[in-house]
């Protein structure tokens, strides 16, 4: 058997749409650009993500959650510098128009599109979405769509540190959608103008960051091996001091090698005290940290995780796919197309496929399904085509077992359970199968 890893991102779009995982946004009105929907596989798929990423930080004592507004007050972000710096470079093609930006081609003196080198200047252009709040249309109304939700956890320092006590060090969790009028979006639902971001802010006291940042850095690699991506495809990039951030200290890219190369999945950034100052001054309001045990007052450094919930949802699509091929004695070519989610990862836990569509048979597979459903389990029952075929489609949308119910069944109360990687069949009692399950998918 030959087994072939994914090499060409188009392969994933057209999966992702056929089998429900991803679809492009306002299709039926032929599509608006850089915005995608997620289907019913894509949507269960996204929030696995995004429960594993939650669980990781807040199921420790020193990390709570909030869930700030997407409209805040717009002297937020110019105290955070996005009104006047949050810019990237752009540049027009005079003759067929496309714009782009210069520092991401190849020959920025060349378009990219049709190969003109009859360009505009580059200037800057914001990438924040404006919007206007109340009846009036005039810059006094004037508020912004967030490019980050970084922003609502620092202005709520105080309100969480105050209200759930909490002592340096701590931090502060959030996921939420974000908006950024990017230039030159693309690679699927890699880079989009309107995304899902899991970001966390750990408070720490100044000296301390260096430590910190080791400590969250390995705690980052970690979540992914955890989630079963293939670690050669994970790297550290270390930001040169002409890519630090102008608030950073120090950062880190998780990279992941997607079939367009690599690419950041996660930042880690050492933002020193740069946000919780520049909101203090714009706003007048103190906050300023009191230590009791020293009777120090400072104003905490920050040490930030900050992930694309889509960028991962992609990886984990790309590291999961995988084809089979298997030739026979004739020569004749078998491919079987698998996404091998890791089982915490995966859309859909089980699928119960009756042998025939026939009663009891049917009665009996749902029931079962039925019963698994309720205890949170998230299924599928397939009567359709034969078994081969059912148990293809489930190998495509990385179903870990399928439950078999046979004509056996109503006499030996067992059903079989087919495994997804190694499509190894055990026969299982009906009444000890949860336990299998449970087994079998925690000890994957």
């Amino acid at each position: 058997m030959k087994t072939q890893e994914l090499n060409d991102l188009q392969t994933l779009v057209s999966l992702a749409k056929r089998r429900g995982f991803v679809f492009q946004s306002s299709e039926v009105y032929g599509g608006i650009n850089a915005c995608w929907d997620y289907g019913p596989l894509g949507v269960e798929l996204k929030l696995n993500v995004k429960k594993l990423w939650w669980k990781s930080m807040t199921s420790r004592n020193d990390i709570v959650g909030i869930d700030a507004a997407i409209l805040m007050h717009p002297k937020v972000w110019k105290a955070s510098g996005h009104v006047d710096g949050f810019t990237d470079p752009m540049v027009d093609c005079k003759e067929c128009k496309y714009r782009f930006r210069p520092d991401k081609v190849e020959d920025p003196s060349q378009c990219p599109s049709c190969g003109s080198k009859n360009l505009s200047e580059p200037r800057n252009f914001n990438l924040m979405f404006k919007t206007f709040m109340g009846p009036l249309e005039d810059s006094s109304s004037t508020v912004y769509l967030r490019p980050e939700t970084a922003q609502g956890i620092f202005v709520n320092f105080e309100n969480v540190q105050t209200s759930m006590r909490k002592k340096i060090p701590f931090g502060i969790a959030q996921i939420g959608k974000s908006f950024r009028n990017e230039i030159t979006p693309g690679n699927f639902i890699f880079r989009t103008r309107e995304f899902e971001q899991m970001e966390m802010q750990y408070f720490v006291k100044p000296g301390s960051d260096d430590e910190h940042m080791e400590e969250w850095k390995q705690r980052r690699r970690n979540f992914y091996l955890n989630m079963g991506f293939k670690e050669e495809r994970l790297r550290f990039h270390q930001h040169g001091p002409d890519e630090l951030a102008h608030y950073a200290k120090d950062a880190f890219d998780v990279e992941y090698k997607f079939p367009m190369g690599w690419e950041e999945l996660e930042g880690i950034h050492n933002r020193t005290d740069f946000d919780l100052k520049a909101h203090q001054q714009m706003s007048g309001k103190s906050l300023e940290y009191f230590e009791e045990a020293s009777k120090e007052k400072y104003i905490p450094y920050v040490i930030e995780t900050a992930a694309g919930c889509d960028r991962l949802v992609l990886a984990a699509l790309c590291d999961a796919y995988r084809e089979e091929i298997t030739t026979d004695e004739k020569g004749k070519e078998d491919k079987r197309v698998v996404l091998g989610f890791h089982p915490q990862l995966a859309p859909v836990k089980l699928a119960f496929l009756p042998l025939s569509k026939k009663e009891p048979l049917a009665s009996l597979a749902m029931q079962l399904r039925n019963d698994f459903a309720a205890e949170d389990w998230i299924c599928q029952y397939d009567e359709s085509g034969s078994i081969g075929k059912r148990y293809r489609r489930q190998d495509e949308i990385g179903t870990p077992l399928c439950v078999t119910i046979d004509f056996d069944s109503l006499e030996d109360k067992c059903v079989t359970v087919r495994h997804r990687d190694s499509m190894q069949q055990d026969r299982v009692s009906i009444d000890g199968l949860e336990a299998y399950v449970r087994d079998k998918l925690k000890n994957f």
